[in-house]
């Protein structure tokens, strides 16, 4: 067992109160402020392979990965090395240059769903083009979200379910007018009863259904395959947009992300994140005929002024040829795979109550034994137990996204030794968690 000392946090104390002078709540995105777990928030100074380096010197196994871009790890040297190449030459033109057609060029040769793509800086901004895009080609206003997908801060996609099983969105954030709401319906997942009712009774002004084909913003809702091929029929059937928002999924659990995984069409796919080699980026593709609607081509407007710069591109381009090297994906999985079960094994000879779904290398803790599909399904009291995980992970060198509703990510970086290491600290802390 390995000593537990008390961790040191007074450097990224010190730095979280001087945040806090600049930034609302001392951070730049809400679940890094550490509110659901114990402590001030780690500030982290440096990162190398499967690990990461804190401004106190404390090391970490990390499964966050950056929440999912670092596929190849940290500070993968060829994405590094071509970096640095670029950035030599200029970081920034707003102009049109070689290494967007060599990444675009790269993206459409290995992906059979889309035949063209347009870069943008995020995932957020990627699927507030697809839905433009949507209403755009049908003429139609409302979009259908399901309870438990998260798709960025999006106004009409910032919304929970309301009272009732079909309802309009109820906003999830204040400065969204109810009028932006209320044109996104939320439905349960996995309900296909209720989501052709819903079609059948909106179905001249539904523009698309939108998910998360492997839902992973709010815990790992892995659905069923009939679930999405529903999906993909009642939208046929009225003539809606089909989009999947593979900014988490898209090159995760595949080259071809989850409409590969589970061999599904549909008609606009959102990306993010791996495809940036860890700088920011996004991207939206579909077919021809529909990326044909949007501005210059056609009358959907969307522009962007660092969209395809030069450094994103570079990172991508060297990411994605590593992603395509012989059993990148399969050996992938087979880690991830081994990880768990080591950590399974343990957990079921001490009856435990824990499972842990994966995708891919998408993983999540989950304190139960039974199969969670929905949001709904997920005991709010769990989080209680994440909570004290999480503080003996970091006690033990041990990385995991600050909220237990997050998944964790298995990276190439990560060697079989460091990944027995890692089980063994999680079996430790799990004595602990359920001692208490």
């Amino acid at each position: 067992m390995k000593k537990v000392n008390e961790l040191k946090r007074s450097n990224s104390a010190a730095l979280f109160e001087e945040a806090k002078q600049y930034f609302p709540g001392g951070v730049n995105s809400p679940v890094r402020a550490f509110k659901s777990v114990s402590g001030p928030p780690l500030f982290i100074k440096e990162g190398n392979g499967c690990r990461i380096i804190d401004e106190d010197d404390n090391s970490f196994i990390d499964f966050c990965c950056s929440w999912g871009p670092l596929i190849l790890g940290h500070n993968n040297e060829q994405i590094r090395d071509f970096v640095i190449e670029t950035v030599k030459k200029g970081t920034s033109f707003g102009a049109p240059t070689k290494l967007g057609n060599q990444l675009g060029k790269l993206i459409l040769d290995n992906n059979r769903f889309i035949e063209k793509i347009r870069f943008v800086s995020s995932g957020t901004e990627a699927v507030m083009s697809a839905i433009r895009l949507a209403r755009g080609v049908t003429k139609r206003n409302k979009i259908i979200k399901f309870e438990g997908c998260y798709h960025g801060h999006v106004d009409s996609l910032l919304v929970k379910a309301g009272s009732g099983l079909a309802t309009f969105g109820v906003s999830t954030s204040a400065g969204i007018p109810e009028s932006f709401a209320n044109e996104t319906i939320v439905l349960p997942l996995n309900d296909p009863k209720l989501l052709s009712e819903t079609m059948e009774k909106y179905a001249d002004d539904i523009a698309a259904i939108i998910i998360e084909p492997v839902p992973a913003n709010n815990g790992l809702l892995i659905q069923d395959k009939s679930f999405l091929e529903h999906l993909r029929n009642e939208c046929s059937k009225i003539g809606a947009m089909l989009i999947f928002d593979e900014v988490i999924n898209g090159f995760r659990i595949g080259i071809d992300g989850a409409a590969g995984y589970y061999d599904i069409q549909p008609d606009i796919i959102t990306y993010g994140k791996i495809i940036g080699g860890g700088m920011p980026v996004g991207a939206y593709g579909a077919s021809s005929e529909i990326m044909s609607n949007i501005a210059p081509e056609g009358p959907v407007y969307q522009a962007g002024t660092l969209s395809a710069n030069p450094v994103a591109m570079a990172a991508g381009y060297a990411a994605m040829q590593q992603l395509l090297e012989k059993d990148f994906y399969p050996d992938l999985e087979k880690k991830t795979k081994a990880f768990i079960k080591m950590i399974m094994d343990y957990a079921d000879e001490k009856g435990y109550e824990i499972s842990i779904p994966n995708a891919g290398s998408i993983f999540w803790i989950a304190f139960t034994k039974d199969r969670i599909l929905t949001a709904d399904d997920i005991d709010s009291e769990s989080m209680e137990k994440f909570k004290i995980l999480h503080h003996e992970l970091l006690h033990r060198g041990v990385y995991l996204g600050p909220s237990g509703y997050e998944v964790g990510f298995v990276s190439a970086a990560h060697k079989m030794e460091d990944l027995e290491e890692a089980a063994g600290y999680i079996c430790e802390a799990l004595d602990v968690v359920f001692e208490k």
